[in-house]
């Protein structure tokens, strides 16, 4: 039996749209991923393995497509899960912070009862472009009181410099592939 690389394996359902959503930009859309669901499960394990390692207690995903890596594998590490949300989108008080995306800015929010001190917080999204996203989401965590002990993502792009400025701020990234500008 040929060894597998569930890496390549699972990168090799990603699909690529370039120029959207707007010129320069390559989207790596992780949706045809979902629809797989051998490649799914295999994801959401492999993320799970290394968050037990880790000694999770809190899984926190960011806004879309990260709450659905984060709820399944909230699921299956039987852990709370805690959004973290668009500005505007959370009925409750809030704690929030700005940030620079790679095209742009924006702004996010957590519940100010997401997390407390002693959580250990695992940070979900779907990919770690420039990190100012979770750099942001890390902030407003360690406001509360709480650790971040790692992020986890499907797709790390590398050359935008966000695993190494994440892993500057002293944070553990588990990414499961990575693509180049070129690919």
């Amino acid at each position: 039996m040929p060894n597998i690389d569930p890496a390549a394996e699972l990168k090799a359902k990603i699909r690529t749209i370039r120029d959207w959503p707007k010129p320069g930009v390559n989207f790596r859309d992780v949706t045809t991923l979902f629809q797989d669901p051998e490649a799914f499960r295999i994801l959401v394990e492999s993320i799970a393995w290394d968050a037990t390692r880790l000694g999770v207690n809190l899984i926190a995903a960011v806004d879309a497509r990260g709450f659905i890596l984060g709820g399944a594998l909230a699921y299956q590490l039987h852990r709370p899960f805690m959004l973290v949300r668009k500005k505007g989108k959370l009925p409750f008080r809030t704690v929030g912070a700005d940030y620079a995306l790679e095209y742009g800015s924006a702004s996010i929010e957590i519940h100010a009862d997401a997390c407390k001190p002693g959580d250990r917080v695992l940070i979900v999204d779907d990919l770690i472009a420039t990190g100012g996203t979770v750099l942001a989401a890390t902030s407003l965590i360690k406001s509360l009181g709480a650790e971040v002990v790692g992020v986890a993502a499907i797709i790390d792009l590398p050359e935008l410099g966000g695993s190494d400025r994440l892993r500057a701020a002293g944070l553990r990234v588990h990414a499961i592939c990575s693509f180049t500008e070129a690919e």
